[in-house]
């Protein structure tokens, strides 16, 4: 028979520091976690499961890194990742500074040594705050277990706040270990709850915003762009109608892809270098004039452009300088925008001189990807299999699955092949052409939107960073299809000239060179997944026809001609 009487005692009942940081998490919204569990935070992950937070156990902490800082961008929540000490640190900060980099919230969680022993050579003793200065918005210790509630609310907080990004929180083994009584734990957790950061919205001036509106107006060949930063502010219905009342023709960047339609009658992606080339006004939106964008700068960009820049981030506007800068969140400054519009309307209409010449333009090359398209080139090259998955991804409707694409060949190609029609369905390489995201986008993507399916379309060298989490795949049952161009290499095969084959170690395999026709759809088929090899159109429609209605982790092997793709795909100019 139980003990009716369970504290005979009479004491308090106490819990420690894993319980408190897991109760923490859960009081202040996180519902899920990504990460690597060891010493010291096991505990911590098996308690904050017990309270409601699903944690997807990862392989390696990049990948798991990686996940975090897409399931940020997917959701507008922080993404919190999990990591043991020291190297277990060091490895989560790739996906802390991707998270920095895209402007992403995120929070990296990591146990740390014994903070009495730390500087005598403890076990995975590292300065971890210290560690991860370069790539955190802000950094929290924990360095006594009162601490743990007030730490996690601020970096939940500065994740999401302003531009957001990456922060850090660091809990000693120590700190785990302590205890406090479950009623002084309340009143830690509802005092860290009074003291959270209230955001505080811009007030962009009025007298700007009739500025911008005048710009856009008295403009003879006016765009809109728009990127990531707009997604995330959930800004595509005020793109909408700020596009359909003003007929203005629009490019987004590579993830802003889908917040309008890239079949949409104004869209300029298909004429982009006539766009960004001619036009006189930009209205760019949550986009920065970075390398994606050329920096705003000629030839690619008229010298005399100029460019409206909505940013949340004043500093980004300061350091960009353009003609005029909104401070402020995306959809906001939009719907000003629009009010702005509607007190006194103008629209271009499809007659314009410049609504013409983009559109003109956008047939003429999309006439001309298509009868590439229409070409079935066996071995394959990139076109061909790269068609028949956008017939595929099309054919499914809505939702539309959301995309995940890597690779250099692979991405780029399919950058301009492959079709979004809704938001935030594409996650790219981003900002920082980072490599090695693809399996940890897919989980955090199938976690952050469990009726859509995932498709990743992925280069071989691309998939091969964070390859083994195609047992993550199977293990939670996650609607994820991989589908790898195998072009056995980075780039595709030994494109060496005669004068590099040389010097005692010519024989070896090119830098750029895997295992030809590898089978890298055994690999899930090892952990209970399904695999499909294919070097035809007629194979590969059947099995994407399967694994998108199966809807069950999959990885297609797709075998291309190693000499198809180009080196460095269109950044050949840098290598």
């Amino acid at each position: 028979m139980a003990d009716p009487n369970p504290n005979p005692t009479g004491a308090p009942a106490r819990i420690d520091g894993n319980v408190l940081a897991a109760k923490s998490l859960a009081r202040f919204g996180v519902d899920r976690m990504f990460g690597v569990v060891g010493i010291p935070v096991t505990s911590l992950a098996n308690r904050a499961v017990a309270l409601g937070v699903r944690f997807i156990a990862f392989h390696n902490e990049q990948s798991a890194g990686y996940a975090a800082s897409s399931y940020g961008y997917l959701t507008g929540r922080p993404g919190v990742l999990l990591t043991v000490s020291g190297p277990g640190c060091v490895h989560g900060l790739a996906g802390m500074s991707n998270a920095m980099a895209n402007a992403w919230p995120m929070v990296m969680i990591s146990g740390s040594c014994d903070q009495q022993d730390f500087g005598r050579g403890d076990f995975q003793e590292l300065d971890q705050v210290e560690a991860v200065k370069p790539f955190s918005k802000f950094s929290a210790k924990a360095r006594d277990i009162r601490e743990v509630p007030g730490c996690v609310a601020r970096v939940l907080d500065h994740a999401v706040s302003g531009r957001p990004g990456g922060c850090y929180l660091d809990l000693p083994t120590d700190v785990l270990h302590q205890t406090v009584t479950e009623s002084e734990a309340e009143s830690l957790l509802d005092e860290a709850e009074k003291c959270r950061l209230k955001e505080e919205m811009s007030n962009v001036l009025s007298s700007q915003i009739e500025e911008a509106v005048a710009l856009l107006r008295g403009a003879a060949r006016p765009l809109i762009v728009f990127g990531k930063g707009a997604a995330f502010a959930r800004a595509e219905d005020e793109l909408r109608k700020l596009v359909e009342v003003s007929g203005i023709p629009f490019l987004p960047t590579p993830m802003g892809k889908g917040l309008l339609p890239d079949t949409h009658e104004l869209a300029a992606t298909a004429a982009r270098s006539l766009a960004i080339g001619k036009c006189d006004v930009a209205l760019v939106v949550g986009a920065r004039l970075n390398w994606l964008l050329h920096f705003g700068e000629p030839p690619k960009w008229s010298r005399d452009v100029k460019f409206i820049l909505v940013d949340v981030s004043k500093e980004e506007i300061e350091l960009r300088k353009p003609f005029l800068g909104l401070v402020g969140d995306a959809k906001r400054v939009l719907e000003l925008i629009n009010k702005e519009i509607k007190d006194d309307p103008f629209c271009l209409g499809r007659s314009h001189p410049w609504v013409e010449a983009i559109s003109k333009k956008s047939k003429e090359n999309v006439s001309r990807m298509e009868a590439q398209l229409a070409k079935e080139v066996v071995p394959f090259n990139f076109l061909t299999p790269m068609k028949i998955i956008r017939d595929a991804i099309l054919g499914m409707g809505s939702p539309a699955p959301i995309l995940v694409s890597e690779g250099a060949n692979t991405m780029d190609i399919g950058r301009a092949v492959l079709v979004q029609t809704e938001p935030r369905t594409r996650l790219d390489a981003g900002t920082w052409g980072t490599m090695g995201v693809g399996l940890g986008y897919c989980v955090a993507a199938a976690v952050a939107s469990p009726d859509r399916l995932v498709v990743a379309v992925e280069g071989d060298s691309g998939f091969g960073f964070s390859a083994m989490e195609v047992e993550t795949l199977v293990r939670y049952q996650l609607p994820v299809v991989v589908i790898v161009f195998n072009n056995g290499g980075v780039y595709g095969g030994d494109r060496r000239t005669s004068e590099e084959i040389t010097g005692p170690y010519k024989d070896d395999p090119a830098p750029t060179s895997f295992v030809p026709t590898a089978g890298y759809h055994t690999l899930i088929e090892a952990f209970g997944g399904t695999g499909y090899l294919v070097t035809t159109p007629a194979e590969l429609k059947h099995a994407l026809s399967e694994s998108f209605s199966a809807r069950k982790p999959t990885v297609v092997n797709v075998i291309i001609d190693p000499y198809a793709g180009s080196e460095s795909g269109r950044l050949q100019h840098k290598n």
